[in-house]
């Protein structure tokens, strides 16, 4: 499927880290815009396509469904924070980003996603109470229901629910921010949407915690009358979940992913130049 080998996917990261600390401010609210609506939607399908089983089968059936919505991302070529906070920690690594370009994109594309996955959100919202007229049937009640396990049981557990957000958003973005990766390393479609699904879905699977997913659940959760403040919402989620994402992200994925094909990439560059001063010794 036109695998791309690491130390060209290395390559691949840098240049992509450069064109997105370039990016203009339009581009990323809008094609951070689009990514977050297209979460937004993976993760009412992915409900809905749960909705008639029970326990791991449900668990399953949401984590096969749900990458679909980053397969489209990836292949738009759109703009996911969760994704850019491996890609531009790397492109800071290997000198191709400076940290304010690199924080540059990371809060306006934060923001674009947060406005499309709150427009989406509003929009299913109206959808299933006819206009804010009437209850919200099945899918709401599962929204409602995701919503308050993600914010009052964190608050009720005090400090340790707080950690345990935090940690979440670390292992769900290691996870996140590899598809971001892997969704470079081939060359066709069916290969990119194969080398997304594999991580998406385990974090998926796991019940951890995305920021841009919570975006769309616990404010259209709000809409649809749970019983959930503005301050529990940033305080017991939003916050200690992005914070997570970064580390998982810009850490264990991005950092990690420089540092363990550097030394590789100094290897198999010398032998080479080495064959081309061989085979063209008049250029010299």
């Amino acid at each position: 499927m036109g695998h791309i080998p690491p130390n060209r996917l290395m390559k691949k990261i840098e240049a992509l880290s450069t064109e997105k600390a370039d990016m203009p401010v339009g581009h990323m609210l809008l094609k951070g815009f689009l990514a977050g609506a297209l979460l937004a939607y993976a993760t009412a399908f992915a409900f809905k396509a749960s909705a008639g089983f029970s326990g791991g089968a449900a668990t399953l059936v949401a984590a096969l469904v749900f990458p679909a919505g980053f397969a489209m991302i990836v292949l738009l070529g759109q703009e996911l924070a969760t994704g850019n906070f491996a890609i531009l920690r790397f492109g800071l690594a290997r000198g191709q980003a400076c940290s304010t370009r690199m924080f540059w994109n990371w809060g306006w594309v934060y923001l674009g996603n947060f406005a499309g996955a709150m427009f989406a959100g509003f929009l299913l919202a109206f959808v299933l109470t006819t206009g804010f007229s009437g209850e919200s049937g099945a899918l709401g009640e599962t929204i409602i229901a995701t919503a308050h396990a993600r914010t009052t049981a964190y608050e009720h557990a005090g400090a340790s629910g707080w950690m345990t957000a935090f940690v979440k958003g670390v292992l769900c973005n290691w996870m996140v921010a590899l598809g971001t990766v892997l969704g470079l390393s081939s060359r066709s479609t069916v290969g990119k949407v194969a080398a997304v699904w594999l991580p998406v879905s385990m974090f998926f699977s796991l019940e951890l915690e995305q920021s841009i997913v919570n975006m769309f659940v616990i404010p259209t959760a709000m809409m649809l009358g749970a019983d959930i403040g503005l301050d529990q919402w940033l305080i017991w989620n939003q916050l200690p979940v992005t914070l997570g994402n970064i580390v998982g992200g810009a850490f264990l994925t991005g950092l990690v992913l420089h540092h363990s094909h550097r030394a590789e990439g100094t290897r198999n560059e010398a032998p080479l130049l080495v064959a081309t001063v061989a085979v063209t010794p008049g250029r010299y």
